[in-house]
């Protein structure tokens, strides 16, 4: 029913949009030549943001508290990617959809697409001890993990395929890109130093969520193991009795002094485990969406994994 329901407003939107072309044309007249680009998710709207900074014109389809993994588009975002010359997206399986819509775009002309996942190694998503596992057919492939911009250094790969495909859509400002691209990734850099040094010197290289597990990059690049609920993309939202039971005597048994939950969580499995164990229950931030208020306030990537840090300090001590 969903496929039923895109194509029609992928129809709704294609019919409409040589009708917009025109107000298209206006509106590039009014914006002092900027180009348009258009990211699904918060990740690359920032990454987009901090290299272009006020030189485009930026649109995040994703609405700002929104849950990511069941996002369809409207008519409005569908003329929005129509329209716009630099097209960013992640590429997994919760953006199927995006392959629909350019499909449907009949005008392709010189439009920019970067699907960030193409840009990095992936690895699949993994069910380990005492994480529930979503129904699947029995000949299911394996998911390619979509949380590609947990880990820094991915990150700096991502930064400099947008720098190019900014740069392509937009040589007269080249430079500045690739600028402020260089001064990023220098912030990369110490980010991915920070949480290597918290590594280094950790006590323990286990840490639990009450959660879903969006961190498998993150874990991967600090030689981390961990336990959770749930994998990064599951849709399931409440954990059976025995999955509960597992966490907290993984944390009783290895005296784990933290329980993570992700943003926009409800946050009642890790308070539930936090009661039940006394482990303090704090955020480790994905990065995949932002509260409407964070997002107003000028929320950025590097401020919420910087924050990070000293949550991943406080767990591994």
């Amino acid at each position: 029913m969903k496929r039923v329901c895109l194509l029609i407003i992928i129809s709704i939107a294609v019919f409409f949009s040589a009708a917009c072309s025109q107000k298209k044309d206006a509106a590039a007249q009014n914006s002092e030549n900027k180009i348009s680009v258009t990211t699904t998710i918060f990740p690359p709207y920032d990454f987009v943001r901090a290299i272009a900074k006020d030189r485009v014109n930026l649109v995040m389809l994703l609405p700002p508290g929104a849950e990511s993994h069941s996002f369809e588009p409207t008519p409005k975002d569908i003329i929005t990617v129509q329209n716009s010359e630099v097209f960013v997206y992640i590429g997994g399986e919760s953006e199927v959809w995006v392959d629909k819509i350019l499909d449907s775009i009949l005008d392709t002309g010189g439009r920019k697409v970067l699907a960030l996942m193409d840009t990095v190694e992936l690895v699949t998503e993994e069910i380990v001890e005492g994480m529930e596992e979503e129904e699947e057919e029995e000949e299911a492939e394996a998911e390619y993990d979509e949380h590609i911009w947990t880990a820094p250094a991915n990150v700096r790969l991502i930064v400099r395929e947008i720098t190019e495909t900014l740069c392509g859509a937009d040589a007269a400002n080249a430079s500045f890109y690739r600028q402020n691209a260089d001064e990023y990734i220098a912030k990369l850099d110490e980010l991915d130093a920070a949480f290597q040094a918290v590594a280094d010197g950790a006590k323990r290289k286990t840490i639990v969520f009450g959660d879903r597990f969006p961190f498998r990059y993150f874990a991967d690049a600090y030689g981390l193991s961990y336990f959770a609920a749930f994998p990064g993309c599951s849709t399931e939202t409440e954990p059976s009795a025995a999955t509960v039971a597992f966490l907290i005597n993984k944390i009783k048994s290895e005296n784990i002094p933290v329980v993570f939950h992700i943003e926009l969580s409800n946050e009642r499995m890790a308070d539930t485990i936090s009661e039940a164990t006394g482990a303090k229950k704090l955020l480790l931030h994905a990065c995949h969406n932002i509260s409407k208020a964070d997002f107003e306030n000028g929320a950025n990537y590097l401020d919420l994994m910087r924050a990070n840090v000293e949550s991943l300090k406080a767990a591994l001590q």
